[in-house]
């Protein structure tokens, strides 16, 4: 073969050769770090405006954040309604999709978020209808803005949350990043709404259970002016907040689909074919029941903190109490679980797909990135638990609670990690022909699909094929008009007997991997239900990192306060994020 050349130059271009997408690589990355850094400012700018607002900064008001808010949404509306009319004068053209991202399951959950959030758009336009004499105009344009821009957004992710785009990627590149930091931005505003109310309950909650000597005034933005109409007034203030966790829930899952179709765009894909993973509820009775059980018994668990918490001392520590216990419990049968699963995984021996996906690689960050959300709230209670003075009853319990939250969520993210890495399992060609034979005295007296045809609905007799298993023998008797002599009659015995076996070995292994397999869904099924149900406690008002006091007393209520509203959001996104990746690695099993 010729050497090659040893020249730096002549090097370069015999590279540069091999490698088409070298040369456009550079203008493709700084089109990428630009359009980042413009996000991010994006970002920044509209944090401070929602800080300055919350804080009552000289000069801001809500109205200025909601102008902001609304310019960001119509640019989007812009931007969408240019890619989508650009996309339907070039139906005609082939791209590229991510298999990988925006799943169906994805979508309806999507859409499932954004119904409910149209409903907390009506309630704000009604809101701001009885209100009308005392709010600034910004308060009734912002929920018919974010209304369209609901709409749209999620016509606009069903429709092209896999594509790859390979034309006119710089302006793309810029569209896509302004929509994700867009979506961060009105989650962020949600938070610290929602977050404000909950704060105001909690000082309420806080009183009842004798911690008198913490006295801070809070502002809830209140408007100065009657309501035209009490009742309704009252239904659309109490009905907002009730409605914020899916809103909030929302905006952060389209950001990510929006991060996603930003990472893939100019990316070179392999054309391969991507097998279907679709949902079965068969096999999984077990861990849907048992997931249904904790799903049930949390709800109620839940009506009862919120009914009895505040009430007064003595209702408020056992509502407190009763949290702990149910918690520990499915947080001790999520660990064993989780446990299993890893050993299960230990004992098989299958390799991992380590090919460049941005959404799984997504998926697995932003697991442990959230995770660190409540690992921090559970560290807090540790040491307030352990440096506080005096310690009543139900404060023992956050003790356990605090410490299982921490090592469940290191088994699930273990769990879930490995789950979407592992390459799934392929059946070999040659296993798909096999074919039970059963000779006596020289004669075929049956020829019968194998377990694996007869699993898949392929039976030779469906097709009308009469299968030819060995080289030279049933096939080669029947064309002979039975023709031969006992020598080769008896190899081909011989060799119908070691098949035999060998299908026999194949269908002992394969019931194994099936028990493997199906224990895996049904544990992935009961954690799937149960991160469901971890997620309404938070979501709805049930915290006890807020009510239990002790965390105030040691750290002081301010700090621990903020601490609290920066790190609840990624612990509830965690659990809805879980339960996502949890219905993924079920299908996948």
């Amino acid at each position: 073969p010729p050497a090659r050349s040893t020249w730096p130059a002549a090097r370069e271009m015999e590279e540069g050769a091999g490698s088409p997408s070298v040369g456009g690589s550079y203008p493709q990355k700084n089109a990428e770090i630009l359009s980042s850094q413009y996000g991010i400012n994006l970002f920044l700018a509209g944090l401070l405006l929602t800080f300055a607002w919350a804080v009552h900064a000289v000069g801001i008001s809500k109205s200025h954040l909601l102008s902001y808010l609304i310019t960001l949404m119509l640019i989007q509306l812009l931007w969408m309604l240019w890619y989508l009319c650009r996309s339907c004068t070039q139906r005609r053209l082939i791209r590229d999709k991510d298999t990988h991202a925006g799943a169906r399951w994805l979508k309806c959950g999507i859409t499932l978020f954004a119904v409910i959030t149209l409903i907390l758009d009506s309630f704000k336009i009604g809101y701001y209808i009885d209100f009308s004499n005392c709010l600034s105009p910004t308060e009734g344009i912002f929920p018919v803005t974010h209304a369209a821009h609901t709409i749209l957004q999620v016509y606009f992710l069903w429709c092209h949350a896999k594509d790859i785009i390979q034309s006119f990627k710089t302006l793309e590149r810029f569209g896509v990043i302004h929509s994700v930091f867009t979506n961060l931005l009105l989650w962020t505003n949600g938070v610290l709404t929602e977050s404000k109310h909950q704060l105001n309950e909690h000082k309420e909650r806080l009183i009842t259970l004798g911690f008198g000597n913490i006295t801070i005034v809070l502002d809830d933005h209140a408007p100065q002016c009657n309501c035209t109409t009490t009742t309704l007034c009252s239904i659309f203030s109490q009905g907002i907040y009730y409605l914020y966790p899916f809103n909030i829930e929302y905006h952060i899952l389209a950001s990510t689909m929006l991060y996603v179709l930003w990472k893939n765009i100019g990316r070179k894909v392999e054309h391969h074919q991507q097998h279907k993973t679709p949902f079965k509820f068969h096999g999984i009775t077990v861990g849907m029941i048992f997931g249904l059980i904790v799903l049930t018994s949390t709800i109620a668990i839940v009506v009862v903190y919120l009914i009895q918490i505040g009430r007064s001392k003595i209702k408020s520590e056992l509502a407190l109490t009763m949290f702990y216990l149910h918690a520990i419990f499915v947080l001790v049968l999520m660990c064993t679980a989780g446990i299993v699963a890893l050993l299960i995984y230990r004992l098989e021996d299958r390799s991992l797909d380590n090919s460049k996906n941005p959404a799984r690689k997504l998926d697995a960050e932003l697991l442990v990135g959230t995770a660190a959300g409540s690992w921090l709230l559970s560290w807090g209670s540790i040491l307030a638990i352990i440096c506080a003075r005096a310690h009543p009853n139900y404060t023992w319990y956050n003790l356990p609670y605090s410490v299982l939250v921490i090592i469940e969520k290191y088994i699930q993210n273990l769990f879930i990690i490995e789950s979407i890495h592992r390459e799934q399992e392929k059946v070999n060609d040659d296993i798909k022909t096999l074919r039970i034979v059963t000779i006596s005295r020289g004669s075929t007296l049956s020829l019968t699909p194998s377990y694996k045809e007869i699993y898949n609905g392929r039976a030779a007799h469906h097709s009308g094929e009469v299968p030819c298993l060995f080289e030279g023998s049933i096939c080669g008797r029947e064309n002979d008009g039975g023709g031969g002599g006992a020598k080769e009659e008896t190899s081909q015995e011989n060799s119908s007997v070691m098949h035999s076996a060998s299908d026999f070995s194949f269908y002992s292994r394969n019931s194994v991997t099936n028990n493997k397999r199906r224990i895996l869904k049904n544990i992935a099924a009961f954690l799937f239900l149960c991160n469901l149900s971890l997620w309404i406690p938070p979501a709805f008002g049930c915290r006890p990192e807020y009510d239990n006091g002790l965390e105030e007393i040691v750290f002081g209520f301010e700090p621990w306060i903020i601490v609290v509203n920066l790190a609840m959001p990624f612990s509830i996104f965690y659990r809805m994020h879980s339960a996502a990746s949890l219905f993924e690695v079920n299908c996948k099993t």
